[in-house]
């Protein structure tokens, strides 16, 4: 009996998730959130080869430890970047390993977005990738269109290592590829759980 390949592009593709089947795995954020922001972030990874289950599963998981609301956000003052009695955001200021110089980079370089990019370094490099003026205009990162693309980019340019920590189930690994530390890891580990009991 002969047998014959299928090319990969004639098998049917993955249907994507619905809003209300994302919301499962997003317990605490408003509806409505999801049903806005998440054609943005879908279009986003379709485009960039990335909506396959894994890495769907990796950017939402990713939501939900950066932004858990699903809102492309900026980030709040905390004591991991600001001192006591210190002007806002001013550990981040001088901070090389970020690309920061001087204040006010700190502030106008802080965590934004679905993946809060963080530092004059990451805007820099992503907005020579996109084409977009995130040096001038920080905040741009913030639009959902925008801060979708810069997930999907994001995650695509530590594609390789994220799906081999992805195979080899060290979730720990897979956040520490985006974030560097394990910071959101619970609601990391939640949500890629629960998506991958429902996709």
């Amino acid at each position: 009996m002969q047998t014959t390949s299928v090319p990969l592009s004639a098998l049917p593709a993955q249907p994507l998730p619905t809003p209300h089947l994302v919301a499962q795995i997003f317990p605490a954020t408003p509806l409505a959130n999801i049903e806005a922001n998440l054609p943005a972030v879908l279009a986003a990874l379709t485009a960039a080869n990335l909506a396959d289950k894994s890495m769907l599963l990796m950017a939402l998981a990713t939501i939900r430890a950066e932004t858990e609301v699903f809102l492309p956000l900026a980030e709040g003052q905390s004591r991991f970047n600001t001192s006591p009695g210190g002007h806002p955001f001013d550990l981040y200021d001088r901070r090389g390993d970020l690309g920061n110089l001087a204040p006010p980079d700190g502030a106008s370089f802080r965590g934004r977005g679905f993946v809060q990019l963080t530092g004059r370094a990451n805007y820099t490099h992503y907005a020579l990738l996109t084409g977009r003026d995130l040096v001038g205009n920080p905040t741009l990162a913030q639009q959902p269109a925008i801060a979708a693309e810069l997930l999907a980019r994001f995650l695509g340019e530590r594609e390789p290592a994220i799906r081999r920590a992805l195979a080899a189930g060290d979730l720990a690994q897979a956040r520490r590829l985006v974030n560097g530390g394990s910071n959101g890891l619970d609601r990391f580990t939640a949500a890629y759980r629960a998506g991958a009991g429902l996709f």
